[in-house]
């Protein structure tokens, strides 16, 4: 059994082609089981029916979601067993089948529950065909990501990312990495002030526009090195987050009694229901990370700290508004009301949220001229600062339409 855990353990760094052996293209994985390398499954489409239901004896005790292409399947309920049958991930309950998918369907299995077992067939059969294994806590935080360890691993492109704290290179993509977040929470409040004329309309429009003179300020902002610049980028984005936060209170309904973003409020539904959506959203951007041959812990706008994952913070930042905030919001405006159990979100509310958020990293949005589903921008865009991080590409930031 040679799976890893990637959190906090450091990855394993893959082993030097053999002598006159081609050097494949990225786009392709390493399969350290056959010794071959495979095309990946992101853009896989066979027109085969859907995984069946949850058999209703257990519908008050499990949550089972796949998304439409079955690339995703977030599993959660205490005494679900996982394991390996033929060609598909087979899960059962007290010894009973009730649902299979196939494997060439999947691209990530998100375990979101205590009391879940995973067998070790299972574990090998994933890490053979590049499918992620992902466990969040109850608050949505992903604690371990299952992976194959030499999945399009470079030890070029983790020296260049190394180097780039301390470089010109590491300075602009933080700045871009910043300007595209404020950028996309600017898009958001323009979505959600489309259809808002009175004053509540006027006062977004006004939040855009102090969000995009921020956003100027941080792709003007001089110095060499992630540590020169880092206090002052921080402050803008602080200043950008503000602005952000407080337009969103003034559209959330009383009812919820949300006064702002604090992650660290247990009795506090919204800020959970965000919480949970960017665990979801954060242990995606993790594997992209991995499989783009970047270091997770290395970050240049987060600072190191032993078991946090810097960069795959860093990325998530641009990703926040179009993949979490955007459906979370968007359903409490339509009625929508997470709840808590004992300081945690209860089943229906995770069950509500986490379809939402899968349901948007399955869209489709425009990019680089072409459309993608956001998932596969995600990778896209972990690819492009691999790229950065080698002086071959210049960073830019995902833009979401609307």
């Amino acid at each position: 059994m040679s799976a890893s855990l990637a959190w906090p353990h450091r990855p394993i760094p893959a082993p030097n082609a053999e002598p006159g052996k081609r050097k494949p293209p990225h786009v392709e994985q390493y399969n350290w089981i056959a010794d071959t390398w495979d095309a990946p499954h992101d853009q896989l489409e066979l027109d085969l029916p859907a995984p069946p239901d949850v058999d209703p004896d257990f519908a008050d005790q499990v949550s089972l979601l796949a998304t439409e292409s079955g690339t995703q399947l977030l599993v959660a309920g205490f005494g679900l067993s996982l394991g390996k049958n033929s060609e598909r991930l087979s899960i059962k309950k007290s010894r009973k089948q009730i649902a299979e998918i196939p494997f060439f369907k999947l691209q990530e299995v998100v375990i979101a529950s205590r009391g879940v077992t995973v067998s070790s067939d299972l574990l090998q059969a994933c890490c053979q065909r590049g499918i992620r294994i992902a466990f969040l806590a109850a608050s949505g935080r992903p604690f371990a990501l299952v992976t194959s360890p030499l999945l399009t691993a470079t030890v070029e492109t983790r020296k260049s990312q190394m180097l780039a704290i301390d470089s010109t290179h590491g300075a602009e993509i933080v700045r871009w990495m910043v300007a595209g977040k404020i950028r996309n929470q600017a898009k958001l409040l323009l979505y959600f002030a489309r259809n808002r004329q009175s004053q509540q309309g006027d006062d977004l429009r006004l939040a855009v526009n102090m969000l995009h003179k921020i956003r100027q300020q941080v792709l003007a902002l001089p110095g060499d090195t992630c540590a020169i610049i880092r206090p002052t980028i921080l402050g803008y984005e602080g200043a950008a987050a503000r602005v952000y936060w407080l337009s969103l209170v003034e559209l959330v309904p009383d009812a919820h009694h949300f006064a702002g973003r604090n992650p660290h409020m247990p009795n506090d539904a919204v800020n959970a229901a965000l919480n949970y959506g960017y665990g979801i959203l954060t242990s995606h951007v993790w594997g992209a990370v991995m499989n783009a041959g970047l270091e997770p812990f290395a970050g240049l706008l987060h600072t190191d700290r032993s078991g946090k994952p810097s960069f795959v913070l860093d990325l998530v930042e641009e990703f926040r508004q179009p993949i979490v905030d955007r459906p979370i919001f968007a359903w409490l405006f339509k009625g929508g009301t997470p709840r808590l159990a004992n300081n945690l979100l209860d089943a229906d509310s995770r069950e509500a949220i986490a379809s939402r958020v899968l349901a948007r990293l399955n869209a489709v949005e425009p990019h680089r001229g072409n459309n993608h589903q956001v998932r596969s921008i995600i990778q896209m865009q972990a690819r492009l600062a691999a790229s950065a991080f080698r002086g071959l590409r210049p960073y830019r930031p995902f833009s979401f339409q609307w």
